[in-house]
């Protein structure tokens, strides 16, 4: 129990900093308008190929990436960062420490997003799914998430508030985790002044990069959401969290047992199976704390449930609570490899990601906004009738978003196994993609009903704006830290590490630290982990420069290469994946979503010509195909300059190129580019030897060749 000495006469007298909140509020806004506008089009792209337009800056393999980068670092982001500025002055009864780190923080932060769309678009990515910026950005994103740490901490060590409040201790995890997931995945080596190559290859790259996929949904979406939900939740509901002691355990068990889960995204793959069984355990095990949050926000609101029916603000935040269980249910079941044999590579993974998107982080974050708006601004909401309206439509547009995702991944999953009684497979791919069509469209009607949703906030609280008059410095008084005093009797044993935040941010490191240890060391040194194979050979130039404009391209957001032991998949593409096949591989391209089949074992499969007349109108030789054109790969020459960098930087990660074989690389380049130009001149097909369609095809035919296929797979499969 905290009591306060004489504080009436001398209390300190002090502003908490609205405007910095306000601004991030704008830029969730508009961020988040934008990110759904961005999925909306790749939604819709699945079902009318034309709304690629014939661009390379609108072609769904860089609409995607913009839309997941828009809605999780832009909307999200800024949607953390409002939340905290407002929630931790008040916690820690002290205004941020440095209005300038403030400034910097907000200005730094819109300036990725900005970087990050231009990038993108152009084509510029790292081929990192949630981590595809280049590397200048990562520099800049690391400064500005040291700048947001820096004003976070020094705004906590300067509190009148002794205890931290259990908020805050999300956010300090929140802050450690992040900086060191994205330092640890952004080990690239540059060779240009916007294009760098993973510093890992292969299986140690797939691992370190869903270590980091997962555990970026577990604290840049969850840690820091369930920060604001401890803080927002009660504030709305105007009670008391439930229960202290379960915010313990929930906090400690979550940030242990989450760094752990993230190789549940590689079951059945190359990846050692002990890393495997590491990941499924600890997902598993997962599910407790989760639900032990979830549970806590939930049992808040005991006694306030008519204040529910009342209040959109809470409407929202029950909805975005519950969301978080379901999705936090899922995860956990989704590890288990017989659900995961079904689930992965389909759209069940769509669905399950959009449950926490759309409900989790979407509610509660408009949530927060219509409960933040109307007291920075001093009004009331302009429209509770309004924003009961979008509490609906944006629910509705969640289900008409992912009950037929569910649907397409189980009808997926199931086509692509089923055999006829002959032991032939029923359905060609392409079946299999004509099938989604309808519930593609519904998703995208979801989409446009969720945004629907968010336009009617937007106006609502434009409204709600106008009518109100800003508080940029809202007044406020507390007794200075030295005047406050505990009653050791009744001190529950937690406080001693609330007391101390510096110790609490160690102790965190550690803690979230240990599971990427385990697993990542022994895959890096311990040699049998990753077994060579001996006809695997490094890339040609030609086929290297193939190989970045696929990554360019974003081919592997719909297309995987890897080939899982299951004999649907190994009579459908060829052998299974072995993990020695890709110790040249910077990065991996094992995808995570089949929208087009994989390609694991393409090379050789068809001749050049088909690749050529596949790119340039998928159309004349899939009947049906939802992939767009390549119409650029025709017309632009193949950057030769960058060939001798490119060579040098893979020597550098240890691809065993020959000494000096950098300087007569083009050489050797130009040599196989003209083997294909006269292999397609065969088929009358006339093009000149220096275009990128040539390197993509050099690439394409590589891929899969050093390890001999033992069977024959039939053309249209």
């Amino acid at each position: 129990m905290e009591l306060d000495a004489n504080v009436s006469l001398q209390n300190d007298k002090f502003f908490y900093d609205n405007k910095t909140v306000k601004w991030f509020a704008y830029a969730t806004i508009i961020w988040g308008v934008v990110g759904m506008l961005a999925g909306i089009l790749a939604a819709f792209q699945l079902v009318f190929p034309v709304l690629n337009m014939n661009m390379a800056a609108t072609t769904f393999g860089r609409v995607r990436p913009v839309h997941t980068n828009a809605i999780i670092f832009a909307f999200v982001g800024n949607g953390i960062f409002m939340g905290v500025y407002y929630s931790l002055q008040r916690l820690c009864k002290a205004r941020m420490f440095s209005d300038k780190l403030s400034k910097f923080h907000f200005w730094g932060w819109q300036s990725i997003i900005v970087l990050a769309a231009i990038t993108l678009l152009a084509g510029y990515t790292s081929g990192k799914e949630y981590a595809e910026l280049e590397w200048p950005i990562d520099i800049l994103i690391a400064l500005v998430w040291v700048a947001f740490g820096w004003n976070m901490f020094g705004t906590i060590l300067k509190r009148r508030e002794r205890h931290l409040y259990v908020a805050i201790w999300f956010y300090i995890a929140t802050f450690v985790t992040v900086a060191m997931l994205h330092i640890v995945n952004s080990i690239e080596l540059p060779f240009s002044m916007m294009k760098s190559y993973s510093w890992y290859a292969g299986v140690q790259d797939a691992l370190v990069q869903w270590w980091y996929g997962h555990n970026a949904v577990a604290f840049f979406l969850t840690t820091p959401y369930l920060g604001l939900m401890y803080y927002f939740l009660p504030k709305a509901a105007n009670r008391p969290v439930y229960s202290y002691r379960l915010s313990i355990i929930h906090f400690w068990a979550l940030i242990f047992l989450y760094i752990w889960a993230g190789p549940h995204h590689l079951l059945y793959t190359a990846l050692p199976d002990w890393a495997q069984s590491l990941g499924t355990v600890f997902s598993i095990m997962l599910l407790a704390p989760s639900w032990g949050g979830m549970l806590n926000g939930l049992f808040t609101l005991r006694g306030a449930w008519d204040k529910v029916r009342e209040d959109p603000v809470l409407k929202f935040m029950v909805v975005a609570v519950t969301a978080y269980g379901m999705a936090t249910f899922e995860g956990p079941m989704l590890s288990l490899k017989s659900v995961n044999a079904i689930s992965h590579f389909t759209d069940w993974t769509i669905a399950h990601v959009h449950v926490g998107a759309l409900g989790w982080n979407g509610f509660l974050t408009f949530g927060i906004l219509y409960y933040l708006i109307p007291k920075i601004f001093r009004t009331k909401l302009y429209s509770v009738k309004l924003a009961n309206r979008h509490f609906w439509i944006g629910t509705l547009g969640i289900v008409f978003y992912v009950v037929p995702m569910y649907w397409a991944g189980f009808m997926q999953s199931l086509a692509w196994k089923e055999f006829t009684p002959e032991g032939t497979l029923k359905y060609q791919f392409l079946d299999t993609v004509k099938q989604m069509q309808p519930f593609y469209a519904m998703r995208g009607v979801g989409g446009v009903l969720f945004l629907f949703g968010a336009l009617i906030m937007c106006y609502n609280l434009y409204k709600t704006v106008k009518a109100g008059n800003v508080l940029n410095e809202e007044p406020a008084e507390a007794a200075p830290l030295s005047k406050v005093y505990v009653a050791h009797s009744t001190q529950h044993w937690h406080r001693w590490i609330e007391r101390r935040p510096i110790q609490l941010l160690v102790i965190s490191l550690i803690v979230v630290a240990i599971g990427g240890m385990i697993e990542m060391i022994p895959t890096f040194m311990v040699k049998s982990n990753i077994p060579t194979i001996a006809s695997v050979k490094p890339y040609t130039p030609l086929e290297l420069q193939g190989r970045d404009i696929y990554v360019r391209e974003g081919c592997y957001l719909c297309h995987s290469q890897m080939i899982r032991p299951f004999r649907s998949e190994v009579v459908r593409y060829g052998e299974y994946s072995k993990a020695g096949e890709f110790v040249y591989d910077h990065p991996f391209q094992w995808g995570s979503k089949r929208t087009g089949p994989d390609l694991a074992r393409i090379g050789g499969k068809y001749p050049d010509s088909w690749h050529f007349n596949h790119m340039y109108e998928p159309g004349s030789i899939s009947p049906g195909t939802i992939m767009p054109n390549y119409p650029w790969l025709f017309k632009n020459n193949l950057d030769t300059a960058i060939t001798g960098a490119k060579i040098r930087a893979m020597i550098t990660l240890g691809v065993p190129y020959a000494a000096g074989y950098d300087r007569i690389a083009n050489d050797e380049l130009m040599k196989q580019a003209n083997g294909i130009a006269a292999n397609l001149a065969k088929d009358k097909i006339t093009i000149k030897s220096d275009k990128e369609i040539i390197a993509l095809i050099a690439y394409l035919q590589r891929v899969g060749t050093d390890i001999k296929r033992e069977q024959k797979v039939t053309p249209n499969n």
